[in-house]
């Protein structure tokens, strides 16, 4: 299980350190306001899908397990992306008097098509007592399209749940940090949450097969990479790295009608999560001046990003004893589709 939840785990993290492999940090050689706007740009998409697809998958029915009653399930959601997010307009991205300019009037994004941009950074720095001009160019990688089946961002969902007196159900995602491909990469994950069944507070509704419950629910996902060092070319790296952080949170009233076999259920509710992206390490750029090259010290931007959406998701499962299949479709920021296994006990 432990590999099956890696190999989940890790197709984000292994893309996303590919295209930090080919180039994305190149843009820290223009200002840190515009290196942080482009840079958010591009990954806004892909950062804002995985929020999405995290707060995804944790149920499949409404009814909570009896006293130490338990489940373990394993699935995988895709949070799709809109054709309106595989590009962004450069100069709204950058702004006016930006150090960063490009022929191009867009730029494919993180989730967007594999091709890559081309950019000329220009800044004024003191050379010897004189403002000079100095240039340097770049490339933005493309996106990720062409690397998954369907444009869609996959997060993983594995997880536990565990009966509890009173109709409480609490459920956990854990997994260790592990060490992931080549680069020095390590990843890690752990989530909770907590689902009341309210369904006797309706009366008549405990003699039907439908079951009534809420639920609350927090996801953690860390990922740090190594950039591979550069000491060639316009941008030189020395020590470097990323760390990417993510915390999603989903709150949600979910219902579902149980018979023996089918059992459908859905819910409404509300989704909200962010992220955050930090590279260290020491950053420095070579341009092009008047007299040869000049060399600049550079520093990389923090960046943050944000997602946050009602929520509606309708499902079905089906039981064949104690073993179940799974497939639900919700409708958010970015709509994201689940599907997965459980084996369920009591």
């Amino acid at each position: 299980m432990k590999k099956i939840t890696l190999t989940f785990l890790t197709i984000f993290s292994l893309v996303f350190s590919v295209k930090a492999q080919d180039g994305f940090e190149q843009a820290i050689l223009g200002s840190t306001k515009d290196a942080k706007n482009l840079i958010q740009a591009y990954f806004n998409p892909g950062m804002e899908g995985l929020i999405n697809s995290m707060n995804t998958g944790w149920y499949h029915t409404a009814k909570v397990h009896k006293k130490f009653g338990f489940d373990i399930t394993i699935g995988l959601n895709a949070s799709f992306i809109g054709s309106e997010k595989e590009t962004f307009n450069i100069q709204q991205a950058l702004g006016t008097g930006s150090s960063i300019t490009s022929s191009s009037t867009t730029a494919s994004t993180f989730a967007g098509p594999d091709t890559p941009t081309t950019f000329t950074v220009t800044r004024t720095i003191d050379i010897g007592g004189t403002p000079q001009v100095v240039t340097a160019d770049f490339e933005l990688p493309g996106g990720i399209t062409g690397d998954f089946p369907i444009k869609a961002i996959p997060a993983p969902a594995l997880q536990v749940g565990l009966g509890l007196p009173y109709k409480f159900e609490v459920m956990a995602r854990f997994f260790p940090e592990t060490k992931f491909g080549d680069d020095g990469g390590k990843i890690s994950m752990y989530g909770v949450g907590l689902k009341k069944e309210i369904t006797s507070w309706f009366g008549p509704l405990d003699k039907l097969p439908l079951h009534v419950s809420l639920l609350a629910a927090y996801t953690n996902l860390d990922v740090r990479y190594e950039f591979a060092d550069q000491t060639s070319g316009a941008l030189t790296i020395q020590n470097g790295a990323g760390e990417f952080g993510l915390s999603a949170f989903s709150f949600q009233a979910i219902a579902s009608l149980n018979f023996p076999i089918i059992n459908v259920f859905g819910g409404l509710g509300y989704n909200s999560g962010n992220a955050n992206l930090t590279m260290n390490g020491t950053f420095s750029g070579t341009f092009n001046s008047p007299g040869g090259t000049e060399q600049i010290a550079l520093t990389a931007p923090s960046l943050k990003f944000k997602s946050s959406s009602f929520n509606t998701t309708i499902g079905a499962r089906i039981s064949l004893g104690f073993f179940k299949i799974f497939g639900s479709y919700s409708i958010q920021d970015y709509n994201t589709v689940n599907a997965g296994i459980a084996f369920s006990f009591r």
